[in-house]
């Protein structure tokens, strides 16, 4: 956990104030006890109103200037820690901001967002009360142990028995809580991501009358998620308890002394009290560090996490010495000798892949399901890195390109589409800031988006939901192939961007894609034969593998998996 605390150097001075005010206040409570003990004993005893008066007085003060700082001390903390929080929070995105889609995978998605929010959050609420109590408890006891000794060095003997004790119970309930509070955490991503997938698949949810189903898999998340913080929290409910037992019994102790002590006059009564305000303070000083440890063990847990995401290095970097590409004009992009398998994976997903897209022409990519057409897609934007082999544009590796250079060259269609919330033209822009309204308009133009914007509300000023969740599939395509040409790139990828057409529109737009940006590289990856037949070039995938390259009717001719695909799609009259 005190590994995150480097990022508070830039408020070392305000963490120094918290110091010095801290300081103030505590020798401000050390100092009450014992000017009380001077009014029971000078002032009380005597009958001098004017001595009590007097010292009433500085004692009024001195609790006033403890207040003050005691007030300025928790502001500073709460603005220390929400700097924190917000520091942490910038960390932690960019660094999932930069990571590949294998470290993606390795945390989730759900997992991600708990360490975002409520990781962060318990980390910032335990350095708010360590700035205010774990400075101010360890000043308290060490000066309350000294006042306590100063005052009556025999009596003080007492606390060689207590503070053993009282330590030795933190340590095995801290022992105790540490490794449930780290459990509380991974079950608390499980529920998120349950919470999370049900949101995301509630059509399908519906669909098949999984409600239940789905009520059950949360519902058993959530009581292991609640049995857990039950027993976490009892272990340390338990703390304050049996602190408060060891506080009181310590009083009754030094009261019994002590009252045989008053009546043998070895020890003034104003004393007295003195000392037993000094043996409160310190004990109360271990009862607020107990409060802190038991709260360290949650927050530790989540620091790890924390950690765990800022610390993990990314598979996908830029080399030190890169090539700058030329400009965003069509590139020929070459394969040699790829394979592929994603991490942990029995089998590579594709298998010795050598084949050239040549500058300004039309790759389609054909196969079935699970052959490694959109992975090979992911290759070329370098969300992964091939496992050996090289990927090359215009001769230079991907590898040796930035990553930021390479992607501007591109313009991306995933296989989802997905859109952000905010306007149509924000939508649309978001693969060019800088595009004018004429150019938005002509790339939605292109991707035959223009008639249903137009219908809309306020046209390109009409808001899209969170997730697009307000407009069709094949709206939300069409978007999405608008913000990818609006990008006037030199390399178009297609991940079955059209699967939502139907075949009239698919038509139109095909044939407006090839007028438009026929000076670009297009590949795409596509399950249908009549969206490719035009192609150029036509790969077919097989299980990772090759098996076919040429065009329509060549394919029809030589390559069996080709003509399987085919003759499920096509007429005998078009297979002929």
């Amino acid at each position: 956990m005190f590994q995150l605390f480097r990022y508070l150097r830039p408020y070392f001075w305000i963490i120094a104030l918290i110091f010095a005010l801290t300081f103030a206040n505590a020798m401000s409570q050390l100092l009450l006890p014992n000017l009380m003990a001077n009014i029971v004993d000078n002032g009380i005893v005597n009958g001098d109103i004017h001595y009590i008066i007097q010292y009433g007085c500085i004692m009024l003060l001195i609790a006033v200037i403890g207040t003050a700082c005691t007030i300025t001390a928790a502001y500073h903390a709460a603005k220390v820690s929400a700097r924190l929080g917000t520091i942490l929070r910038s960390k932690v995105f960019q660094k999932v901001e930069s990571f590949s889609l294998a470290e993606f995978n390795q945390f989730g998605t759900a997992s991600l967002i708990t360490r975002t929010t409520n990781d962060i959050t318990q980390v910032q609420q335990v350095v708010q009360l360590m700035l205010r109590i774990m400075l101010m408890a360890p000043m308290m006891m060490i000066g309350g142990i000294i006042m306590a000794i100063a005052q009556d060095g025999q009596m003080s003997l007492i606390l060689v028995v207590i503070l053993p004790i009282v330590l030795v119970i933190i340590i095995i309930i801290g022992w105790l809580g540490l490794p449930l509070f780290q459990s509380i955490q991974q079950k608390l991503d499980k529920v998120n991501l349950i919470f999370r997938e049900n949101l995301t698949g509630v059509r399908v949810i519906r669909a098949f009358n999984q409600q239940k189903h789905e009520q059950a898999r949360f519902s058993q998340a959530n009581e292991d998620l609640t049995e857990t913080s039950i027993k976490a929290n009892q272990i340390i409910a338990a703390l304050m308890p049996v602190l408060s037992l060891v506080i009181n019994l310590s009083t009754i102790i030094v009261l019994w002394i002590g009252a045989s002590r008053v009546e043998m006059n070895t020890i003034a009564v104003g004393d007295l009290m003195a000392f037993i305000q000094y043996i409160t303070q310190i004990l109360f000083s271990v009862m607020m560090l107990s409060m802190i440890f038991s709260m360290i063990p949650r927050a530790s847990a989540s620091a790890k996490r924390i950690q765990a995401v800022i610390d993990t290095d990314n598979t996908i970097v830029d080399e030190l010495e890169t090539i700058v590409a030329q400009n965003n004009s069509a590139a020929t992009i070459t394969f040699e000798n790829v394979t592929f398998a994603y991490p942990q994976a029995e089998e590579p997903v594709l298998n010795q892949l050598s084949f050239k897209a040549k500058a300004g022409e039309v790759t389609a990519i054909i196969g079935g399901t699970g052959s490694g057409k959109s992975t090979l897609l992911n290759l070329i934007t370098r969300f992964y890195d091939p496992t050996s082999g090289r990927i090359c544009i215009d001769g230079i590796d991907v590898k040796q390109m930035q990553q930021a250079q390479l992607r501007e060259k591109i313009g991306y269609v995933p296989q989802k589409a997905v859109l952000f919330s905010g306007t149509v033209i924000e939508n649309i822009r978001y693969g060019n800031e800088q595009a004018t309204f004429d150019e938005v308009k002509q790339a939605a133009q292109t991707a035959q988006a223009i008639d249903f914007i137009e219908l809309m509300p306020n046209g390109f000023e009409s808001h899209i939901a969170q997730g697009g969740t307000n407009v069709s599939g094949g709206q939300k395509q069409r978007l999405s192939i608008a913000r990818a040409l609006v990008k006037n790139a030199g390399i178009y990828l297609f991940d079955d961007s059209f699967s939502a057409l139907d075949f009239k529109t698919d038509a139109k737009l095909r044939k407006a894609l090839l007028s438009a940006e026929r000076k670009a590289t297009m590949l795409i990856v596509a399950q249908r034969i009549s969206t490719i037949k035009e192609a150029d070039q036509i790969i077919v995938l097989d299980h990772g593998e090759i098996v076919g390259i040429g065009k329509h009717h060549d394919l029809l001719r030589s390559c069996d998996v080709y003509q399987e695909i085919a003759g499920s799609q096509l007429s005998k009259e078009e297979l002929a």
